[in-house]
């Protein structure tokens, strides 16, 4: 039977958009239109030299015209959504000077400002593209088919249709599909996505399951007490999706200085032709004045930005979030994926005296290759990465999520949690007792033969780097930096100590998290960092999101405006000094852009420039702005 990852391709009802299956969206129109809108002007443009060339001078400018208007119009549309948000940008001065131009007869400026305009908008829309294009669907993680018990037998049924009171079977390394009551002996489950224990927990008959976890243990019956739009799941999600509708979007860097130069560019276009009395003077104020530049330079430097980013492996989802990124001041961080690794290891043996660690391991390793949870895997795992060569088990009896016992090489084993040896080898009852135990660890005794041999202590352990990427964070500038888990509170201050965090919240649910967010934000912009589902929620609320995508669930990796796509943090530091440094290149262009059109404007008011003059003198400043802008992609490395 197909696993439920590869059931079906369309989301749960629960996910679905409002959109219609096989409507275009408004991103999918603007993909579309933008490259034709490039395409329109440039093919006028050529088509107008060409004919004009050929002695048909006279239809050049219809041609021109022609051009331009599929751009005024697009431009008009966009002005009137933005009017409507309460937003004024710098569109205003690009349709005012086109529109002045072809009223003038001016079409070779006009043709040129419409080149120029449409260029910049494909320019930024590519940012976007570029960034998303690698991102999976919408909770991706999400099931949707459940295996439910119906006479006797099993069907595949849509996970909309599962009733409460219904049995499920929920297989080994399925996603539990909606909240339940364990219906069998026990289930083992990872809840890390959802509360943040980087420790698998064992559940008993009877004892509630959140839908999100998943079964690392066997395959066990699931007795259904919420239909899927009612659990916890869909809970979260409906929590990432109020948290990205109230977030507030940030401007675009080009229309922080709209409105002032919107005004600066009336006044003088309007001061030329009161002055003159020529309103051609006002159209070359116009059409210096558009603002190129700011509409070039700005895209090109934060797509040089996100490029850089990306060579790094960091994924930034468009310019705004390159923007947010370099002025970020505050810093709130999950642990469990996070600051650490997301999964036991060990991080101590402790052999019986006349036993090596190594000796140890591989007893306990040898024995673990006939079981399937979690523990087992993670110890089998460390010693294959140590080399140790594992002898086959044989006469196993295993325990579910308890422990087995077994012979290896001759010997009798058992290996589980320390109570379930000290109900097999009462001579192991001395050795466990005594031990300290670190907090937030998982103990593995071992015994051989009827006595103790040793034991192992798994943890999560913080990631080498997590210390010197929070000292490199502060060095950049983040002025407050906190802890927010769902785990322990035991765990996460153990876990913690040594780190230079200004608080650590614990035992936090996904509402408490946006809370956590919320309260930060008055130090200044926030930046979220998490792996979990349980991190989706805060991710989407904080101003710039990011998500250890590399391992994390894929609905973190959605709400967020930064993936990691490689599991290390010594990664976001980078990400922080290529957008600080692409911003600052285009503030530079843009300063400099506008300083050298306000000259272009004050020539053109007192006559110097004819509109054809200062389009082309605009051409010779974006030239010059757009290289600058370059070097955010062609400077020395980030790191």
């Amino acid at each position: 039977m197909a696993s439920l990852e590869k059931t079906s391709l369309s989301a749960p009802p629960w996910l679905r958009h409002s959109r219609s299956p096989g409507t275009p969206s408004l991103r999918d129109l603007h993909t579309l239109i933008r490259p034709t809108l490039v395409f329109l002007p440039t093919l006028g443009l050529l088509s107008g030299f060409g004919v004009r060339s050929s002695g048909y001078e006279q239809w050049s400018g219809l041609i021109w015209a022609v051009a331009t208007v599929p751009v005024l119009g697009a431009l008009l549309i966009e002005i009137v959504a933005s009017l409507r948000r309460g937003d004024v940008g710098l569109d205003i001065v690009a349709a005012l000077s086109m529109s002045a131009a072809l009223a003038f007869g001016e079409y070779l400026a006009a043709v040129v400002v419409a080149l120029m305009y449409a260029s910049g908008q494909y320019l930024e829309s590519f940012a976007e593209r570029r960034a998303n294009r690698e991102m999976t669907a919408l909770l991706a993680r999400v099931p949707r088919m459940a295996l439910r018990h119906r006479d006797g037998r099993l069907e595949e049924v849509p996970l909309d249709t599962v009733e409460p009171e219904d049995r499920l079977l929920v297989r080994q390394g399925d996603v539990v599909p909606v909240d339940g009551l364990v219906a069998t002996r026990m289930a083992v489950l990872d809840q890390s996505a959802l509360t943040g224990e980087s420790v698998p927990i064992q559940k008993k008959a009877g004892e509630p399951v959140m839908s999100g976890a998943t079964n690392v243990g066997d395959a066990f019956d699931l007795s259904a007490t919420h239909r899927a739009a009612e659990s916890t799941y869909a809970g979260i999600v409906r929590l990432i999706e109020a948290a990205q509708a109230s977030k507030a979007p940030m401007a675009r860097l080009a229309d922080r200085f709209a409105m002032a130069f919107l005004v600066l560019t009336v006044v003088l276009a309007g001061g030329a032709w009161l002055w003159s009395g020529d309103p051609i003077r006002a159209l070359a104020v116009l059409v210096v004045a558009t603002p190129c530049p700011l509409i070039l330079a700005v895209p090109v430097a934060i797509v040089s930005g996100v490029s850089r980013a990306a060579k790094a492996g960091v994924l930034v989802k468009g310019g705004r979030a390159l923007e947010t990124l370099a002025r970020v001041r505050t810093l709130v961080i999950d642990k469990t994926g996070t600051l650490t690794h997301g999964q036991a290891r060990i991080v101590e043996i402790r052999p019986a005296a006349g036993l090596s660690p190594e000796a140890l391991l591989q007893i306990a390793a040898s024995l673990d290759q006939a079981s399937k949870h979690v523990i087992a895997h993670a110890l089998v795992s460390e010693a294959q990465g140590r080399g140790l060569d594992l002898l086959p088990p044989t006469d196993v009896a295993e325990a579910p999520g308890e422990g087995l016992e077994g012979n290896v090489g001759g010997r009798r084993v058992v290996v589980g949690g320390v109570r379930f040896v000290l109900q097999c080898v009462p001579k192991a009852a001395g050795a466990a007792v005594e031990c300290h135990y670190p907090v937030g660890s998982v103990v593995v005794a071992v015994a051989v033969d009827g006595a103790p041999a040793g034991l192992l202590i798994l943890a999560d352990p913080l990631r080498s780097e997590a210390a010197q990427v929070i000292d490199k964070l502060r060095q950049l500038g983040i002025v407050r930096i906190t802890l927010a888990s769902g785990d322990r509170r035991d765990v996460a201050e153990a876990v913690t100590v040594g780190l230079h965090l200004d608080a650590v919240h614990a035992e936090l649910t996904p509402e408490r998290k946006i809370a956590i967010v919320q309260e930060e934000k008055r130090h200044g912009p926030v930046m979220m960092i998490g792996d979990g589902v349980n991190d989706a929620p805060a991710l989407a609320a904080a101003d710039l999101g990011i998500a250890m995508g590399a391992k994390g669930a894929a609905a973190s990796a959605e709400a967020a405006d930064v993936v990691l796509l490689v599991d290390r943090l010594d990664k976001i530091p980078v990400a922080v000094r290529a957008a600080r440094r692409s911003r600052r290149i285009a503030l530079q262009s843009v300063y400099a852009g506008i300083g050298l059109s306000v000259v272009g404007m004050i020539a053109a008011g007192l006559g110097y420039l004819t509109p054809v003059q200062g389009a082309l003198i605009q051409e010779a400043i974006d030239v010059a702005v757009i290289l600058n802008a370059l070097r955010a992609l062609w400077g020395p490395d980030p790191s």
